[in-house]
């Protein structure tokens, strides 16, 4: 028989998912309104959460996460728990297409690259597992720019000029925003031979429960190999195993996600496959390497 919830706990989990911004204030009134509970239960439960010290409360009766809440944030990182979750099924991606697949997160402005994979016939990639590159040319990055509100995405824009590590590279930041729209359109992204020639990559994002993109999903091969119709098979099994990602994160539902047999357990890789390759010289707008 399975344990009773304590739906207290869950309300609150409920009130804590409300803030949309971690700077954002919002009154009781309307936290109660975003986690569909009574005004009256909502405002108990955040009584409750500011004496725990986890939210915190201005002069004008506004709240928003406390610090208490942040530090606890900051042990844990996503990008290891990302990691975790899709080692097996990134290695089993990599041997069906025959290529090299990423998984990334945006960490202050960089897309950091968390897990790597490569099946044997793969053409070798220059990126190494913890290290950075600027969003705006790759695949991943695009894919995780798209995911942010309007007014991150407008900071990052005017942050500076971009820089171009290939004759492909997007730098005009009109088309930059045109092409982050038609991701957003999509929900599947396109690096081509923007980061490095010869090589094409396509990307989708990884979510959580509540549809927010936590990361994003990556294959890369030889940019004659990636063709249109490649492009179709490869987007197809990307979300097949972005979405089984999104089930290893949150292990509830893992028995009722629907994931291919294929991408459920990891094959072994080689040696050469797993083994980190050494980075190339490209330099982003922010000076930090592949």
């Amino acid at each position: 028989m399975a344990t009773p919830k304590n739906l207290s706990i869950v309300k609150a989990f409920t009130i804590l998912q409300s803030f949309q911004l971690d700077e954002e204030w919002t009154t009781s009134a309307e936290l109660s309104r975003r986690a569909g509970l009574p005004e009256s239960s909502g405002y108990r439960l955040i009584q409750t959460l500011e004496e725990l010290g986890v939210i915190a409360r201005d002069g004008r009766g506004r709240y928003r996460p406390s610090l208490l809440l942040a530090a606890l944030s900051r042990q844990l990182s996503i990008g290891e728990i990302v990691c975790e979750a899709s080692l097996g099924v990134i290695e089993s991606l990599a041997v069906r297409l025959s290529a090299t697949a990423h998984v990334g997160v945006l960490e202050e402005g960089m897309v950091t690259y968390v897990a790597k994979a490569a099946a044997e016939a793969a053409v070798q990639t220059p990126t190494i597992v913890g290290s950075q590159l600027e969003p705006y040319c790759s695949a991943l990055g695009k894919i995780l720019l798209a995911a942010l509100p309007r007014q991150q995405l407008k900071a990052f824009m005017n942050e500076g000029d971009f820089v171009p590590l290939t004759e492909r590279t997007i730098t005009d930041p009109a088309m930059l925003r045109r092409e982050i729209d038609k991701v957003r359109r999509t929900d599947f992204a396109v690096d081509d031979e923007e980061v490095c020639l010869g090589l094409r990559c396509v990307a989708v994002p990884i979510r959580d429960l509540t549809g927010r993109t936590v990361a994003a999903l990556s294959a890369s091969d030889r940019s004659d190999r990636v063709t249109p119709e490649r492009v179709e098979l490869t987007r197809k099994l990307l979300r097949q195993s972005a979405t089984a990602i999104g089930a290893k994160l949150h292990p509830r539902i893992i028995a009722k996600a629907r994931i291919p047999a294929a991408l459920a357990c990891a094959r072994p890789m080689n040696e050469r496959a797993s083994r980190p390759l050494s980075a190339v010289d490209g330099r982003s707008r922010a000076g930090a390497s592949l």
